[in-house]
C-alpha cells in the first residue's frame, strides 16, 4: 500500500451493494480538508462509479474560543509555538496550495472560531439529506470569505443558503440535540486510531490519512472496487 494508506482493524459501517461508501473525519477549520474535498472530488469524476459520502467531526483545536480575539497569524503562533515569520510563511505556502485546486484562501479576513456547533449543524443537515452542501457552504464562508461559524446566528443564516430552514437549524444548535452525534463521531475517529484530519475510510476497508493526490484516491477506489488500480 502506498504511504498514508492503511487496512483497518476496525470496522465502519460498509456499503452492501456496489455503492462505495466514504466517510470522512474532518474540521471545518481545516485548511488540508477544504484540499482534500477538492482532490477526493476530482478522483470521483474519473473513477465513474457509483460512491457515497458521509462527514464526520473531528475538533483540530477544541479549546478555541467561540470568539477569539485575533487574527490566524495570533492564533497559530500562540497554539502550536511558532514564531510570527514562520507562521506567514505557512499560510502563504497553504494558500499556494489551495490556489492549484481553485480555492480562494484568504487567512487575512479568517475569523477563527470554535468549530463545535459547525459539526451540531452538519448533523442536522444529514438528517435532511444536505450534508454535502453545508460542508462545502461551511469551508468556503470560513476560508474565502471571512464568515463567522461559529456562533448560532451566523450558522443559521449559512444553512439557509442551502436550503435548510434557518428556524429548525437555530432550534437544532440551542438544544444540542446533535452534541452527542459529534461526540460519538469524535471516539470513533479514536477507536481507528484516527489523530489528524482529513482521514478518508473507504467502504470500511481502506484508511487513507491527508490531502492525498488524485491518484492516490483513484488507486483506492479501484481496489475496493475490485478493479485493476
Amino acid at each position: 500500500m502506498r504511504a498514508g494508506q492503511r487496512w483497518l482493524s476496525q470496522s465502519v459501517n460498509t456499503s452492501t451493494d456496489s455503492v462505495i461508501k466514504i466517510d470522512i473525519w474532518s474540521d471545518v477549520a481545516c485548511p488540508w480538508c477544504y484540499v482534500g474535498k477538492r482532490r477526493l472530488e476530482r478522483a470521483l469524476a474519473s473513477f465513474g462509479g457509483q460512491t457515497s459520502i458521509e462527514f464526520h467531526s473531528f475538533e483540530l483545536a477544541p479549546d478555541t474560543p467561540v470568539d477569539f480575539e485575533g487574527s490566524e497569524v495570533d492564533f497559530l503562533a500562540r497554539h502550536k509555538g511558532m514564531p510570527r515569520e514562520r507562521v506567514e510563511q505557512m499560510l502563504a505556502q497553504m494558500t499556494a496550495v489551495a490556489a492549484e485546486e481553485g480555492l480562494a484562501f484568504d487567512f487575512d479576513a479568517l475569523q477563527h472560531t470554535k468549530t463545535l456547533k459547525a459539526h451540531e449543524l452538519l448533523h442536522h443537515a444529514k438528517t435532511i439529506g444536505r450534508q454535502a452542501e453545508l460542508k462545502e457552504r461551511l469551508l468556503k464562508a470560513y476560508f474565502e470569505q471571512g464568515r463567522h461559524v461559529g456562533r448560532i446566528d451566523d450558522l443559521a443564516a449559512l444553512a439557509a443558503e442551502v436550503g435548510l430552514e434557518p428556524g429548525a437549524a437555530r432550534d437544532a444548535l440551542e438544544s444540542g440535540k446533535f452534541a452527542a452525534d459529534v461526540a460519538a463521531d469524535i471516539a470513533q475517529a479514536r477507536t481507528l486510531g484516527i489523530s489528524g484530519v482529513p482521514f478518508y475510510v473507504f467502504d470500511g476497508q481502506v484508511g487513507v490519512s491527508g490531502a492525498q493526490p488524485s491518484d492516490v484516491f483513484v488507486d483506492v477506489l479501484n481496489r475496493v472496487a475490485g478493479k485493476e488500480g
